[in-house]
């Protein structure tokens, strides 16, 4: 079935209930993303258990590898899976076990869990971004797709104050973080295991058949790509586009601090403007893709990157004031909520629906492809080639560039009339 005649079929009512426990997963992963990822555990095992910066790189590393080795295979397993929800709950179960723990036994063994976290929350969000479908219909799935982005900043918030109030009274404290963490993970997920009603699927089979039945239906997809126009293209483009915004969110923390001279609560802070910015503009986002479409409004949202690395750049070669990044730096929100708003249904237009599962397993392995790369190609343009931080942010507009480019022609096969 092609993309189109699969969205051409009638949409079934969905609860007001399924949809918020959809949405309130994302706000529930995202609590994982930042205290996890992005901000405590890399300063317990750098500040607090004397490791180096490459010990925590080399563990992501590690973790992203193993989503873009697996991810397509997972996709195509969900698919051949009477439910997703399920693949969903264990994937969810491992990550928080391994998070709540992660800080017991020392920086080695924590260095060991975080790689089976971080991989865990990876795999669900190939089995979550596949259930969008099921929460939504044709006429308002930018809207959700967009209310899931918005209202999932908001973990960002509430792990935060986790951080906070917990380290306020005890400054060795981020073990207790770590299992809050879990905890805040797993409980408000549970929702989402119970409401999603998911569509009935033709599929149902044991687990050893339906693994090597996916294995057998991933190798045939992979090998027929180019039979869905625009697919091929649409996934070059996503890599492109996600290097960009991955390595800058990787880095602007490094960024503001050390190229722009502001202290680390100023950087804080900075990033607490940007999550505003993300939350507000992922609600907007959703009414512009029900409104203009996804393909015109990633197009959109390419364009506010472009404005994010032009003025990042400029700031630091032409010395502007400094102050101007707190335009910037929700600038970046504005375009990160609006990536994800914008790029999930636009998928969902190029991709035949009885293997939705598959081609999101595929964007996701196109995102790992981005967090492995991006980085290290900033830090061949900084450290091995000496050309500075603004020169590696000039690079990330290139990809914002060329991906444009590279997806433009989509207008002819999603929107023919643009």
């Amino acid at each position: 079935m092609s993309g189109a005649a699969a969205a051409a079929q009638p949409s079934r009512p969905v609860s007001r209930l399924a949809v918020g426990s959809w949405v309130l997963y994302d706000l529930a992963n995202t609590i994982f993303s930042l205290n996890i990822v992005s901000l405590y555990f890399a300063l317990w095992i750098v500040r607090d258990m004397g490791g180096r910066d490459a010990d925590y790189g080399f563990a992501s590393a590690i973790s992203q590898v193993f989503v873009f080795v697996s991810a397509p295979f997972l996709g195509a397993l969900s698919d051949q899976m009477p439910r997703r929800v399920p693949l969903l709950a264990i994937s969810t179960l491992v990550c928080c076990l391994a998070t709540a723990f992660l800080g017991v036994w020392g920086p080695a063994v924590g260095l060991i869990l975080f790689i089976a976290a971080n991989y865990a929350y990876q795999a669900g969000l190939v089995f979550y971004d596949a259930l969008l479908p099921d929460v939504s219909s044709d006429t308002n799935r930018g809207r959700i797709s967009g209310l899931g982005s918005g209202i999932g900043y908001l973990g960002s918030f509430l792990g935060l104050a986790v951080g906070m109030l917990i380290l306020t009274s005890d400054s060795q404290g981020k073990p207790t973080v770590f299992l809050w963490t879990g905890a805040l993970f797993a409980l408000l997920s549970i929702p989402c295991f119970l409401f999603v009603r998911e569509r009935v699927r033709g599929v149902g089979q044991p687990f050893v058949e339906a693994a090597l039945r996916a294995i057998r239906e991933l190798r045939d997809t992979l090998g027929r790509v180019r039979a869905y126009p625009g697919l091929g293209r649409f996934l070059i483009g996503r890599a492109l586009y996600a290097d960009a915004t991955t390595t800058i969110i990787v880095f602007m923390g490094v960024y503001v601090t050390q190229e722009l001279g502001f202290t680390e609560r100023g950087a804080e802070l900075v990033l607490a403007v940007g999550i505003a910015a993300a939350i507000v503009a992922g609600l907007v986002w959703g009414w512009v893709v029900d409104a203009l479409g996804a393909r015109r409004t990633l197009n959109l949202v390419l364009g506010v990157w472009a404005i994010v690395f032009i003025g990042a750049a400029a700031v630091a070669y032409l010395r502007l004031p400094t102050y101007l990044f707190w335009i910037i730096a929700p600038l970046a929100g504005v375009g990160l909520a609006g990536t994800s708003t914008a790029d999930r249904p636009l998928l969902l237009q190029l991709a035949p629906r009885d293997r939705i599962g598959q081609f999101y397993g595929l964007y996701a392995m196109i995102g790992r492809f981005a967090a492995i790369v991006g980085p290290a190609l900033w830090g061949f343009i900084v450290d091995i080639l000496s050309l500075g931080r603004p020169a590696a942010v000039l690079s990330l507009l290139a990809m914002v560039i060329v991906s444009y480019v590279v997806l433009r022609p989509l207008r002819l096969i999603v929107d023919p009339t643009g």
